[in-house]
């Protein structure tokens, strides 16, 4: 991941440093608001009071200015309360070793922003809290006198006790998270309308444990065993943080989650730099999300069978059976904070929308969601964006009591990782239609009338405490609860929050729900399924009054229901499911995937049984068999795979299917038979079924070498030859490897052939032909392990730099390749301060790490430059 707020955490170091409170930054005290921003001078265009200036706003919206430094400075995240107070989370110290400046000994800060007189401008700060502790936090999420924070590997419970706006007690809810001072660790939790806590971590968070560091148990009080999930996770846990649940799987790193009213989780997910794969998500439940490899835990980068042409799809493993589609590729871009918006302050077009923030595009945008087939499709709108001034970096949105929209700012020319451009600045704005004030309904949260009142509003918070207390007054608020679900005329956002109150309350009748599953619409009907699963252990009666519903949406929730239910109805509710499978609706044939998940042995054959004896007759039943994960579908795939009258290209898809299918004596039989014979016509088809052989199968077999090696000769030298080496590894290709890697050695398949030449033949097998032959073939060799940065690479490298037998030629070049890689770096900068290094191999040495991507390498780069020129004109 390119990019990550660090410009945010960075923002203010040296004031930071000397006092908690910030110092006044020398801003001229000339208003120059009116003006255009391409009309102001560089200075005067980073002035708070010209912040406008550069942003556009979407039509129907009014963006004023609620706060900026020096107020506050790197917001990373935000929250507003009940009361309309906007929480900040400042997170200064995060990687300052990376950015060459010093870690504040007094922590980073929890603010609340309030606005006492009316003015729609904050005039009141309060520190909530400051500590050492807090390092480089991540998220926030405020639930009346309490603050969840969330900063790898802690999940912190702040509260105040007596009401004065200061935290009181700090106790640890989770902790044993990975990712710390890393922006792949845990994020934000967000409020559910299940009552329920719903957040996430990247791909460094590895595991979670409760607040003593035992392991959690799931909602069937089983440990959870975090080693069968893959990267980053989405979870949903009770209140009292119990009963963790794993909603989704095999994310690089989503920023936040957000939940509607009818209980469907989105999400955003960051991809690898330069690849314009920054995705939305709907987080189908159960669902694996395709960041690597589902079975090897592979890079996307690796080859496989059946790849997708884009590089933003293939980057999320969007061909592989297995893999829930993706709802928005949205380009490059630095995803962060999320928020549906369920008000009706905005204009109409944003009304029920996901409100994202891409701080890389500078823009926070609405996507708009419409239905498709068992899923969704999305498009873009643009709501505040910094088309004139690109330091607008959005990081946060969230919906304030009174329908407005509250945006943090982290205000940067720069979106990197690592890297920050200003110390100093942070904004929070304010959306609303012109002319509207910012103004915070009161409720009584005593009254069943007040409470479920309140619990129509948008805001979390608010909703929070609604919730909260209609669920303790019990049958008391059935009354007012039942009259909004069954009002014909309410929003069905709002009669779904009624229905999820009431079904956390002890006694209440299932008329309301049963009501629900005859709802008009569908999105009750799915919310009344999603009810009852977490009131049942076992929703079986209830799922099979929808399994034959009109719209494929509810259908596709009664799939995800029956997962990991092995029961014959539910395994009757599946193949009927499965029957009305259109075979064009890859949502609605994951979910299938899903709910079949470890049953696929029971549930395939009862399938099978209905298609008539011909399951390959239409797409729908051949979509089921490229999905299935049992030995029992192998002859039907291996027809597909094997059937020449069809293109190549057309069956890869099932060739890739077999990775998936068990290893076994069935699966390899298949696929010799495809790889047999001498068409030339099928050489491609050959190498494709061999390639998907298990390598000690393959290895061990003579039949398996013969057609392997028949497979190598012809693909010498390309892409596919390396691809067939890497994964079965045959000694007897360490000299044409080496060939390769000498001839190649500036084209990536020379580099390919280098790695994996020093991995199957090992570093001795190098080291020798590095000490033989002429200087340019050991450079040539050389050169083709620069990019590998393992230890193997880094001691021969590193040794030829310091040997006395190797020309100085062959040095010069060797310390050159040292700091081709990150740790190469690290070392060629040690061999710097250490004195081993002199002359021109010393100014080569100082030329390669020049150019280094983090900051305090360039910096002692640069102590040596004036060397490195005198040596270079030497």
């Amino acid at each position: 991941m390119k990019f990550f707020p660090c410009s945010l955490f960075l923002a203010v170091a040296l004031l930071w440093v000397v006092s908690p409170v910030f110092s006044q930054p020398t801003f001229s005290k000339q208003a120059f608001g009116s003006a255009p921003h391409d009309s102001l001078t560089e200075q005067e265009k980073r002035f708070p009071e010209n912040a406008l200036t550069g942003l556009t706003v979407a039509a129907g919206l009014e963006a004023s200015l609620f706060a900026s430094e020096p107020l506050l400075a790197n917001p990373i995240n935000i929250d507003v309360d009940h009361r309309g107070r906007v929480w900040v989370l400042e997170a200064y110290n995060y990687r300052p070793s990376l950015n060459g400046t010093q870690k504040s000994p007094l922590g980073d800060r929890i603010l609340i922003l309030e606005d006492t007189n009316g003015d729609g401008k904050a005039d009141k700060t309060t520190t909530f809290y400051q500590g050492p502790e807090l390092n480089a936090p991540l998220g926030i999420w405020v639930m009346g006198n309490q603050a969840l924070v969330s900063q790898s590997p802690y999940v912190w419970l702040f509260t105040d006790d007596n009401g004065d706006g200061k935290a009181d007690r700090k106790e640890i809810v989770f902790r044993g998270v990975g990712g710390e001072q890393h922006d792949h660790g845990i994020h934000a939790f967000v409020f559910g309308p299940d009552g329920k806590f719903y957040f996430s971590y990247g791909s460094k968070g590895k595991q979670l444990l409760d607040g003593r560091g035992r392991r959690l148990l799931d909602k069937y009080e089983r440990p959870i065993d975090f080693r069968k999930y893959r990267n980053g996770l989405v979870f949903r846990c009770e209140p009292d943080f119990t009963h963790v649940e794993i909603l989704g799987e095999n994310f690089r790193n989503g920023f936040e989650v957000a939940v509607d009213s009818y209980g469907s989780v989105w999400q955003s997910d960051r991809d690898e730099e330069g690849n314009e794969g920054v995705r939305i998500n709907y987080v189908m439940e159960g669902g694996n999300f395709g960041y690597m490899d589902e079975m090897t835990g592979a890079s996307w980068r690796i080859y496989r069978t059946n790849l997708e042409e884009e590089i933003g799809r293939r980057h999320w493993h969007q061909n592989d059976p297995g893999v829930v589609p993706n709802l928005l590729q949205t380009g490059n871009g630095a995803p962060m904070g999320m928020a549906i918006y369920e008000g009706t302050l905005l204009p109409r077009t944003y009304w029920g929308q996901i409100l994202h923030c891409d701080a890389g595009a500078n823009a926070l945008r609405a996507y708009t969601v419409e239905n498709d087939g068992a899923g969704y499709k999305a498009s873009m709108t643009n709501i505040l964006e910094g088309t004139s001034d690109h330091w607008f970096r959005p990081s946060d949105v969230c919906v304030a009591p009174d329908g407005s929209l509250i945006v943090s700012d982290w205000y940067d020319p720069v979106a990197s990782e690592n890297r920050a451009g200003d110390f100093r600045r942070g904004r929070i704005y304010r959306l609303a239609p012109p002319g509207t004030s910012y103004t915070t309904p009161t409720y009584d949260y005593t009254t069943p009338e007040g409470a479920t009142l309140a619990l129509q509003n948008p805001n979390l918070s608010v909703r929070y405490m609604a919730w909260n207390a209609l669920v303790a007054m019990g049958r008391r608020a059935e009354p007012e609860l039942g009259k909004l679900l069954h009002s014909a005329y309410a929003d069905p956002r709002l009669r779904a929050r009624a229905l999820w109150v009431l079904n956390r309350i002890e006694g209440i009748s299932t008329r309301h729900h049963e009501a629900c599953f005859r709802a008009i619409n569908p999105n009750l009907r799915i919310t009344a399924l999603r009810t009852v699963r977490q009131r049942n252990s076992d929703p079986i009666e209830y799922i099979k009054l929808l399994v034959s519903d009109r719209d494929p949406q509810v259908r596709r929730e009664c799939a995800l229901a029956i997962n990991h239910n092995h029961t014959y109805e539910a395994e009757d509710v599946w193949v009927s499911l499965a029957k009305k499978y259109n075979g064009q609706d890859r949502w609605y044939l994951e979910a299938l995937g899903i709910g079949a998940f470890d049953q696929w042995e029971r549930l395939f054959p009862a399938w099978l049984a209905t298609t008539q004896g011909n399951p390959l007759a239409t797409a729908a039943s051949r979509d089921i068999i490229w999905r299935s994960r049992t030995k029992q579908a192998i002859p039907w795939l291996a027809t597909l795979a094997g059937d020449s009258a069809v293109a190549l290209n057309e069956r890869a898809r099932y060739f890739r299917a077999f990775d998936f299918i068990p290893r076994g004596y069935e699966k390899t039989l298949a696929l010799l038979d495809i790889a047999k014979g001498d068409s030339p016509q099928q050489v491609a088809a050959h190498k494709m079924a061999l390639f998907h052989l298990d390598p000690d199968y393959v290895r061990d077999s003579p039949r398996g070498m013969t057609a392997l090696q028949k497979l190598l000769d012809e693909n010498y030298g390309t892409s596919d030859y390396i691809d067939l080496v890497v994964r079965y590894s045959p000694e007897s290709e360490n000299q044409r490897l080496l060939q390769l890697a000498m001839a190649k050695y500036a084209e990536p398949i020379g580099r390919d052939a280098g790695r994996q030449l020093l991995k199957q033949a090992g570093s001795g097998f190098v080291w020798e032909k590095v000490n033989t032959g002429p200087d340019d073939g050991r450079i040539a060799l050389l050169s083709s392990l620069q990019l590998i940065g393992s230890r193997e690479s880094l001691n021969i490298l590193s040794n030829v730099v310091l040997s006395d037998h190797q020309s100085r030629k062959v040095r010069r070049e060797a310390i050159r390749f040292l700091s081709g890689s990150w740790e190469g770096e690290d070392m060629v900068l040690t061999l710097l301060k250490s004195g081993q290094l002199e002359g021109d191999i010393k100014a080569a040495a100082v030329e390669g790490i020049r150019n280094a991507f983090r900051k305090e390498i360039r910096t002692e780069a640069d102590r040596y430059t004036e060397f490195a020129e005198d040596s270079s004109e030497k």
